[in-house]
């Protein structure tokens, strides 16, 4: 854990973003209380395919616009190519977004391309190929081994290839034993990771 000692003491808060008006009122109401708990900043997510843009976008904005955080929209490759992606990245710094939470996702039912970026590496080697060190990037980091990894070798392997592609720090999804970070930590340290690894946090209401 060593690795982490000589990062400030950080956590962030994941938001998915409402379907309805009444439903972004009372997320406007959790993101204020919330904020009371100083996170880093906070997460919204990004449905598949990009089902739920636009809900993220007015998400990132009142955050933006409302508290002191910083927002950090995910940003989905799969099903996408560049120019969908370049034109995000213009509406995000137009937003004043600096932090950017880089993920593949999931191939929407009934879609079998999966377009320009087939891995998060990709996608984070693009954007700092395109942008350089514009935006913060974050990625995602599984304590308890990546859904589709066979085992945590490989799941680390995936992880390094993010890190060396230029990511500038992570954030964990959901684990529910803390060995199983402190191991992922060790495991990291191990193969020479020592990026900022936030530990996320899902409110749920």
């Amino acid at each position: 854990m060593k690795s982490q000692q000589k990062h400030p003491q950080k956590f962030s808060l994941e938001f998915f973003p409402p379907r309805t008006e009444k439903g972004m009122e009372k997320l406007k109401n959790v993101i204020q209380e919330l904020g009371t708990l100083t996170p880093e900043y906070m997460s919204v997510t990004y449905g598949a395919g990009g089902t739920t843009q636009e809900r993220t976008l007015d998400t990132v904005r009142y955050i933006q616009d409302h508290t002191s955080f910083d927002a950090a929209p995910h940003l989905t490759c799969i099903g996408a190519d560049k120019e969908s992606v370049t034109e995000l990245l213009n509406t995000y710094e137009a937003m004043g977004v600096n932090r950017i939470v880089a993920l593949r996702g999931d191939l929407p039912s009934g879609m079998m391309d999966p377009g320009e970026f087939k891995y998060a590496s990709d996608l984070v080697a693009f954007i700092k190929e395109q942008r350089g060190d514009q935006f913060h990037l974050e990625v995602a980091a599984y304590p308890e081994t990546h859904p589709q990894a066979r085992n945590c070798a490989i799941g680390m392997k995936w992880f390094k290839h993010k890190v060396d592609q230029g990511a500038d720090s992570a954030i964990t999804q959901y684990f529910f034993n803390f060995d199983s970070y402190r191991y992922f930590i060790d495991n990291c340290e191990r193969n020479g990771i020592d990026i900022p690894i936030i530990p996320g946090i899902m409110p749920i209401t």
